[in-house]
Order: C-alpha cells, then structure tokens, then sequence
C-alpha cells in the first residue's frame, strides 16, 4: 500500500513537471508575446526601446529556463506567479474559474455515468431491441458533433420553449436553482458523447459478466435477479466503466473549452483560450497546472474504484 502511493506521488509530481515545462516551451515556440500584446493594446506605434523595456519589466526577457525556474520557486512557496495584464496573482485570477469548469465536467460524468449504465444494464439483461437502441445510441453520439448539438440545443430549449438561458454561468452559492439551470445545456451536449460509450461498455461487460458461472450458480441459489444483476454483475462488469469514465473526465478538459466558449461559461478552458491570444504565460501555465491536477485526482480516484470493487486489486 505504501509502496503504491508513493508510485503514485512520484508520478503526480513527474507529470506535473513534465505538462507546465512543455507549456512554457510550446507558448515561446508561439508568435508575438506579452509585450507586444500590451503596448498595442496603449498605442498603436511603439519604439524598440519601449518594447525592450517592457520585456525587462515583465520578466519575460530573460532565458526560458530562468522563467521556469522563478515559476517553480513560486509554486514551491504556495504561488501560480503573477498575471502579466491585470497585476494579480494567477491564483486570484482562476479561483473564480475554477468552479464553472468543475460543475460542467463533474456533472457530464455523473449524467453520463448514471445514464449510460442504465442504458448498458438494460440493454444487456433483455437483449433485442435494447440492445439495438443502445447501438444506435452509441452511433448517433459518436456522429454527432458537439457544436451542432449546443446549436440544436439553444434554438430548441433556450429561444424557442426559453426553459434555459442561453449562456452564462451563476454561481452555485448564489442561486441553485439558477445554477443547475445554467449548467444544463453545457452538460448535455457534451453527455452525448460520453452517454454512448458509457452505454456501450457496460453493455458489453455486464453481457460478459451475466454469463459467468458464478451468474448461473446464484440463480441455482434462488437469488433475486435484481440482487444477481445489481449486487454481484454489475460490481464485477463496473471495473472497465469507472476506467472509462476516468479518461471520460480527463477528455472534457479539451472539450470544455469550446463548450465554454460557445455558452459564454467563465471557465478554465474560456480563460485559456484569452489568455492564449495575448501570450499571458503565467495563467496558461496556470490553467495547464489545474487540470493536471483534475488528471492526478481523476487516476487517483479511479485506483481507489478498482481497490474497492475488487478485492484482488486492495491485497496488492
């Protein structure tokens, strides 16, 4: 047990390391930088003299294994650096961005999770026709694109029948109900997807495990089906599920951004795409570090799931 988590604290820190290095260097390899982004947002014409002061005054001039090294220092000393625009620290600046993304992501894998296995369960205890539904399911959300869903979506529920707004995003402190309501286009379309291949595996792993001989020994036994397919099948067939809502979660972190952008969400993904046009490294960085976080939790909680669904797995 020791010897796993200290595994898993080793390869937490590598990727940590590993992700924000690759960030400060992708971002220089990028035309233009934070300087030039500033003083054409003051003037329109500037000097040389006036760019190169600029450089020197954010830093920004110096090697880029210096400006890792000062990130790092910072980091080690509680600190995501200092926001090149606005003057704040980076962890101000994504604290309130931190929240929009979380309900988005973390509700997309609970409706994807909740229904997807209903549908899977379903499908493979009546075969038939289910089955065949969760197949086209599964294709549909495969096909369909998530832009001409949210499009679909808005012109459907939020102009026509005006159920949800449009975009936006209220806190979930502030008014719950105005909450759910804001996150419920977002989840949606991006549960379309996720919906389907939830559906699909676990159609094809609780098939597997309903015909195992243990499955006909507890129907020999006198069991309740429902206690056979939910107490004992399913906790068997949910391993390969809980992998695939892992890599589920850790793959809404790139499709959040556009959902984001296209709700008008104050997220992660939206301030990273703001802060990628004007070359604000220390809060790309800083969002590159927040969701290397979430993929650390995300694996953390996954081996958690498999110790806990299989005993095998916890004597290790």
């Amino acid at each position: 047990m020791i010897r796993s988590a200290l595994r898993w604290l080793l390869s937490s820190v590598a990727l940590l390391f590993v992700v924000t290095a690759l960030t400060f260097v992708l971002v220089s390899l990028a035309p233009g930088d934070a300087a030039r982004a500033i003083l054409s947002s003051q003037s329109s014409t500037y000097t040389q003299e006036q760019y190169a002061a600029m450089r020197h005054a954010l830093g920004i001039d110096q090697p880029l294994p210096v400006q890792y090294g000062h990130w790092l220092n910072d980091l080690v000393h509680g600190s995501l650096g200092t926001d090149l625009f606005s003057g704040q620290s980076v962890a101000e600046t994504l604290r309130d961005r931190i929240g929009p993304s979380l309900s988005i992501i973390l509700g997309t894998v609970v409706l994807s999770g909740l229904v997807g296995t209903w549908l899977g369960v379903v499908s493979a205890r009546r075969g038939g026709l289910p089955g065949r539904i969760v197949d086209v399911v599964s294709l549909v959300g495969f096909a369909v694109p998530n832009f001409w869903l949210a499009l679909l979506l808005v012109e459907l529920l939020a102009i026509r029948l005006a159920w949800f707004p449009t975009g936006g995003y209220v806190p979930l402190t502030q008014d719950p109900a105005g909450w759910l309501r804001a996150i419920v286009l977002p989840v949606v379309t991006l549960s379309a997807a996720g919906v389907a291949f939830v559906a699909k595996q676990t159609r094809d792993a609780m098939s597997e495990a309903l015909s195992a001989e243990y499955v006909t020994m507890l129907r020999a036994r006198g069991l309740p089906e429902r206690a056979i397919v939910y107490k004992h099948a399913l906790r068997n067939a949910a391993i390969p599920v809980v992998t695939l809502l892992g890599l589920l979660l850790i793959s809404l972190l790139s499709g959040a951004v556009v959902i984001e952008s296209f709700f008008s969400v104050p997220g992660l993904g939206a301030q990273a795409v703001e802060a990628s046009g004007t070359h604000n490294l220390p809060v790309i960085t800083g969002v590159a570090f927040c969701f290397t976080v979430v993929v650390v939790v995300a694996n953390l909680l996954v081996d958690l799931s498999y110790r806990w669904l299989n005993p095998r797995v916890r004597a290790r």
